[in-house]
C-alpha cells in the first residue's frame, strides 16, 4: 500500500489537466442538489456516480468509519459505483488502511493498493493503480470519499481533486442529514410506544381491579362459582394485555439491536 500527501506530490501537481465542460460540471452538483431536496436517501449513491463519470474513474465510494459489534473500529462502504459496486456495505479494518492513514493525516492522499493488501483483507478485487482519499467529517463522524484507477498510473489530476472535494462536502451534509432524520424518526418511535405503554397500563388496571374484586366476594362466600368464572375470564384479559406488552418490549429490543 503506497500512500502520498495530495498537496506535496510533485508528480501529481504538475499533470497534464484534461479539458473540462464547467457547465456540465455545474449541471452535476445541480443535479445533486436536486436529488438533496427530493430523495435525501439517494444522495450518497449519485455522489459517488458522479465522482466516477465526471473523473472518469473506474470506481468511487463513500467510506464511514464506524465501531464493530466486538468494539473494533472499522469503516464501511456506504456508497460504491463502478467495478468495486459489489462491495457496497462491506467493511475494512480501520488500521493499516487507506482510509484510515487518510484520517490520521488529515489531508488528502493519492494511493495506490497491490494484490498483497487484498490478500490480507480475504477479498479479490482489482489493484489500485491511482487513487484519491479525501477525509470528511462532521461532529464525531466522519470517513472519506475516494475515486480509483485499475490500470493508469496517472488516471487524476487537480480538477479531479476539487471536484471530490466537493464532492466530500456534499458527503458530510447527506450523512448529517441522514443521522437526523434517524434520531428523529428514533424519538417519534419511543413516543408512539409511551403512549402505546400508557395505553396497556391504564387497559390493564381494569382487570385487576375486576379481578381484586372478584377474589373479595368469593372470600365472603358470595355466589363463589360464578365469582370465580369471572376471575378466570379476568385473568385472561390479564394475559392478552400481557402478551401485547411483551411483544412491544421485543419490537423495542429488536430496534435497539438493528
Amino acid at each position: 500500500m503506497e500512500m502520498r500527501d495530495l498537496f506535496q506530490d510533485a508528480e501529481f501537481l504538475h499533470r497534464e489537466k484534461r479539458s473540462r465542460d464547467p457547465i456540465a460540471t455545474g449541471e452535476a452538483f445541480r443535479q445533486l442538489a436536486r436529488v438533496f431536496a427530493e430523495s435525501p436517501g439517494a444522495i450518497l449513491q449519485r455522489l459517488v456516480e458522479v465522482a466516477v463519470e465526471f473523473c472518469h474513474a473506474d470506481s468511487a465510494g463513500i467510506s464511514l468509519e464506524e465501531v464493530g459489534d466486538k468494539g473494533e473500529r472499522r469503516f464501511r462502504w456506504v456508497a460504491i459505483a463502478g467495478t468495486f459496486a459489489g462491495f457496497v456495505q462491506g467493511t475494512t479494518p480501520r488500521f493499516f488502511s487507506p482510509c484510515g492513514t487518510t484520517l490520521e493525516r488529515r489531508t488528502p492522499q493519492l494511493y495506490r493498493v497491490t494484490k498483497l493488501y487484498y490478500d490480507f483483507l480475504g477479498i479479490e478485487a482489482e489493484p489500485i493503480t491511482d487513487g484519491i482519499l479525501i477525509p470528511w467529517q462532521f461532529g464525531e463522524t466522519r470517513g472519506t470519499i475516494w475515486a480509483v484507477a485499475h490500470s493508469s498510473r496517472e488516471a487524476f489530476d487537480f480538477e479531479d481533486y476539487r471536484l471530490l472535494d466537493g464532492l466530500a462536502d456534499f458527503a458530510a451534509i447527506a450523512l448529517r442529514h441522514q443521522l437526523q432524520q434517524t434520531t428523529l424518526r428514533s424519538r417519534e418511535q419511543d413516543a408512539t410506544k409511551a403512549r402505546m405503554a400508557n395505553e396497556l397500563a391504564h387497559e390493564l388496571n381494569n382487570p385487576l381491579q375486576a379481578l381484586s374484586n372478584c377474589v373479595y366476594l368469593a372470600r365472603q362466600g358470595k355466589d363463589v362459582p360464578a365469582r370465580l368464572e369471572q376471575a378466570a375470564q379476568e385473568i385472561e384479559r390479564i394475559a392478552q394485555l400481557v402478551k401485547r406488552i411483551v411483544t412491544l418490549s421485543k419490537t423495542d429490543e429488536g430496534s435497539a439491536l438493528g
